[in-house]
């Protein structure tokens, strides 16, 4: 699904307003589509609901809707927040539902005692801080005890950049209009939309004209997954290297290495310090295990890079970072490997950390690279704040890509996939994934799909797609507050089957 910021979505509606639909078609088409959405989601008859309507063309929808609820059998009244509608099509919708017996009403401290608010004040328009009246509205608004369902995007939220103003409107419910736009997947104002459903107002395709950022779909993620031979082996499906872990972190290549399994890679090899080696196996019986030169404190010694070497030509895909430390010792050993490497090599954690004074050599590497950052590693890779990061997720990641010539995962709450020139959204997942152990999970099944031959750019959207939908499993199975990576990784292989 195409998500668009606010300039984009207005061009897409001008084309449709001079190719194909007038302005107050498209309106009452907004306001239907939404009204159809309250009553598939609610039970709204006989309840209390006040429409709170701005003064712009978002005020328009408001009153569609509005009518629609009443006539329904809501007891749906419109709330003028500022000033009478004044534009045309705005102001035929407003006196429609007049005619039709909705109440109208100025907004007071009693507008917001009711079952229900939809708020239709700014939608995209909204930037900045909010003028008065609506610094009180936007207040009361939120302490309210009714369920809040915007249209569009909540009243107080930047629907381009996903800023938030002070007291910003908090939905329980969120109806996008014909497309996501930023502010319902960028934080922090995605953690304002509640619920969000998007609703399709007929705009044909044509009208979009540009290329636009998209999240990932889940047909799109199974039309990757061929058939599987019947007379396959186990060489048909992939080798892959995972070199992960530490005496004191081998549980991040016990995590990788069983999502590898689950995810369908044929054969795995760990390859880990020497002293880690008992402790994973005595979590794991299904891979390869080649225990290497470590230092004292139980990490990969430089002294192992001969030993890791030789499986290079072996691999399929590469899994380097997870649990390893970041050293000297553990630099010299992440850096001949993506030198040296043919295939995929996914670059995690402490792989991305110990190379991060020298980040650049990777702009020279002949093998595809794809590194997973969470915001924190991310910042330390740029020399910038997690915070800017934050701010600017989508574009700070597809840069550092195109510059570095890579496949970027910014990890966290819709994480960004992107080679630079295309980027992807995910909107799986859930805040029972925040722990220890997870990314790990992430470059074990993102390992496996290039091991199994997708491209890097397919098998990184594949991996955190289903990597956040195992999670949802999870949670809603368990909690998000009791589950564990451990749940995840046992539930992943029955959740392939719907890939298949």
């Amino acid at each position: 699904m195409r998500v668009l910021t606010s300039r984009q979505i207005r061009k897409v509606e001008q084309l449709c307003f001079e190719r194909y639909s007038t302005e107050a078609e498209l309106m009452l088409k907004a306001g239907s589509a939404c009204y159809e959405a309250i009553i598939g989601k609610y039970e709204v008859k006989g309840k209390a609901v006040k429409v709170l309507c701005g003064n712009g063309k978002n005020a328009g929808d408001g009153f569609v809707i509005a009518r629609l609820l009443y006539c329904f059998g809501a007891d749906a009244e419109i709330v003028i927040c500022d000033k009478t509608p004044e534009l045309d099509e705005p102001l035929m919708y407003f006196e429609q539902a007049r005619k039709s017996g909705v109440p109208v009403s100025r907004f007071t401290s009693e507008s917001v005692k009711c079952d229900f608010i939809v708020d239709t004040m700014f939608g995209i328009g909204f930037h900045g801080e909010p003028r008065a009246p609506f610094d009180k509205i936007f207040e009361a608004v939120s302490a309210s005890s009714a369920t809040v369902i915007s249209v569009d995007t909540p009243s107080g939220t930047d629907s381009t950049t996903g800023a938030v103003c002070k007291n910003c409107v908090n939905a329980d419910f969120t109806i996008a209009i014909s497309t996501l736009k930023f502010a319902h997947i960028l934080p922090p104002s995605n953690a304002y939309c509640g619920e969000t459903v998007t609703v399709n107002i007929g705009i044909p395709d044509d009208c979009y004209t540009e290329e636009y950022v998209n999240t990932i779909e889940k047909e799109d993620i199974k039309a990757l997954f061929k058939k599987r031979d019947k007379n396959a082996n186990k060489g048909s499906f992939g080798h892959q290297l995972n070199i992960c872990g530490s005496y004191r972190m081998f549980g991040a290549a016990v995590i990788a290495t069983k999502a590898a399994l689950r995810s369908g890679a044929g054969l795995v090899k760990l390859t880990i310090p020497s002293s880690a080696y008992p402790l994973a196996a005595s979590h794991l019986t299904q891979p390869i295990f080649n225990p290497v030169y470590e230092t004292e404190e139980g990490t990969f010694s430089s002294s192992a890079i001969a030993g890791v070497l030789k499986d290079l030509p072996w691999a399929d895909s590469i899994v380097i970072g997870c649990g390893i430390g970041n050293n000297n010792d553990t630099a010299k050993v992440t850096e001949e490997v993506i030198k040296n490497a043919e295939c995929p090599v996914i670059l995690d954690a402490d792989g991305i950390n110990s190379l991060n004074q020298r980040i650049s050599i990777i702009r020279d590497i002949k093998a595809p690279i794809v590194l997973t950052p969470h915001p924190g590693e991310m910042a330390r890779l740029i020399s910038r704040q997690v915070a800017e990061i934050q701010a600017d997720r989508i574009n700070t990641a597809k840069a550092f890509a195109k510059e570095n010539k890579i496949i970027l995962v910014l990890k966290g709450a819709n994480t960004v996939v992107t080679d630079g020139y295309s980027v992807f959204v995910n909107t799986t997942g859930n805040p029972g994934m925040a722990m220890g152990g997870s990314g790990d999970m992430l470059s074990g099944m993102l390992g496996a799909f290039a091991a199994q031959g997708m491209k890097p750019l397919d098998a990184a959207k594949a991996a955190v797609y289903i990597h956040g939908l195992c999670g949802d499993l999870c949670a809603r199975s368990l909690s998000e507050r009791g589950m564990l990576v451990s749940d995840m990784t046992d539930r992943l292989g029955a959740l392939m089957s719907e890939f298949e």
